[in-house]
């Protein structure tokens, strides 16, 4: 079963990663961010495609059909588009006027252009209060697509093999009937994957090493207070737990006293925090090494890994030289691979009625 997709706002290639790991041949992946280009066709079997998707969908949206395999026995497209007019960071604010809002209507105007079998869209959980996110769902229904039901569309990442406590929207929609997400992976609590599942044989750093043998193994710099603070720090703990003279003037207000995450380390035996565009920076949330022989943020690799990116995935040439604010907002923005990969083969099971959710390869 031959299965042809495009992959629309495709970032690094994570969910174009877990679309062709589970066979889904995958043409091109289209992205306004140059610095994607080297990662997307490094790693993956596609083109990558330098352009304006909201240009695309108003003046050409006939191009992206294009390289569709004509063969193939199904089309499918897909997407995230830009999730930060729908991102929790918003407080619930009207953000209709962002300039990506108007990204989803864009894929939904190529949906109605190309009319694939399949459609996938992928986002934060907050996108399903938006109107445009309506507006997306409704005309999907009057195109004659079958959507799989709102329960379905709830991801929470630990109860699909991905190390961190990421919540995602998942939207699966098909012309030939209900393709659904189907049971959690990892239904019970005390099988989710955990931080050191996923990192805990790389080879250990201190702030501001690099490892010699992979150039991404690499952790920022701290300043000396704040490697105080992190020598004070437990895994799971707070800056309540710091002597006086560290704690932060923003934390000894009222308004400050419910951020405790900050400047923590992550817990070894649990699913790491979301993995966002800041994951290597200290003070950006509970992003400190659960390892107290490591007083140091993530490496750039271990949250490209705690994304489930395989862990040879290269995100550029000299990574030096692109930079770790670059690099790491490739790695905060994609779409977890393993998510990818989950999605492929219930689309793969639909078409063929093969049950192959047992065999989804591990990371």
């Amino acid at each position: 079963m031959h299965i042809s997709a495009i992959d629309l706002f495709c970032g690094a290639g994570g969910l174009t990663n877990g679309l062709e790991r589970a066979g889904i041949s995958v043409e091109a992946g289209i992205d306004i961010d140059p610095d994607c280009e080297y990662p997307y066709e490094q790693n993956n079997d596609a083109k990558f495609l330098l352009e304006d998707i909201g240009e695309l969908a108003r003046d050409e949206p006939e191009r992206v059909a294009e390289y569709f395999d004509t063969e193939a026995d199904a089309t499918l497209l897909a997407g995230c588009a830009p999730c930060q007019p729908f991102s929790p960071l918003t407080h619930g604010s009207d953000s209709s006027e962002h300039s990506k809002y108007g990204m989803l209507e864009a894929f939904l105007e190529l949906v109605k252009e190309i009319d694939p079998d399949f459609v996938v869209m992928e986002n934060v959980f907050e996108v399903r209060h938006a109107d445009v996110y309506d507006e997306f769902i409704e005309d999907l229904d009057e195109l004659g697509y079958n959507l799989n039901p709102e329960s379905d569309r709830r991801v929470y990442c630990p109860e699909y093999d991905i190390p961190q406590t990421r919540r995602r929207w998942v939207v699966l929609a098909s012309k030939g009937g209900c393709v659904d997400l189907g049971a959690p992976l990892n239904p019970n609590p005390k099988s989710y994957p955990t931080v050191e599942d996923r990192i805990g044989h790389l080879e250990p750093l201190k702030a501001g090493e690099t490892s010699e043998s992979d150039p991404l193994h690499s952790a920022r710099e701290l300043s000396e207070t704040n490697l105080k603070r992190i020598r004070n720090s437990e895994p799971g703990g707070s800056w309540r737990d710091w002597p006086e003279e560290l704690i932060l003037e923003c934390h000894k207000k009222v308004s400050g006293q419910s951020y405790e995450s900050v400047y923590g380390r992550m817990v070894a035996d649990e699913p790491a925090p979301t993995i966002t565009t800041q994951f290597y920076n200290l003070g950006s949330g509970r992003f400190g090494h659960y390892d107290t022989d490591q007083d140091r943020a993530l490496s750039l690799r271990e949250g490209a890994m705690l994304q489930t990116f395989p862990e040879d995935y290269s995100f550029a040439e000299d990574p030096k030289e692109v930079g770790i604010t670059k690099i790491g907002r490739l790695i905060g923005n994609a779409v977890p691979p393993k998510l990818g990969e989950v999605i492929g083969d219930r689309v793969r099971e639909f078409l063929t009625g093969i049950d192959k959710q047992a065999m989804i390869s591990d990371y």
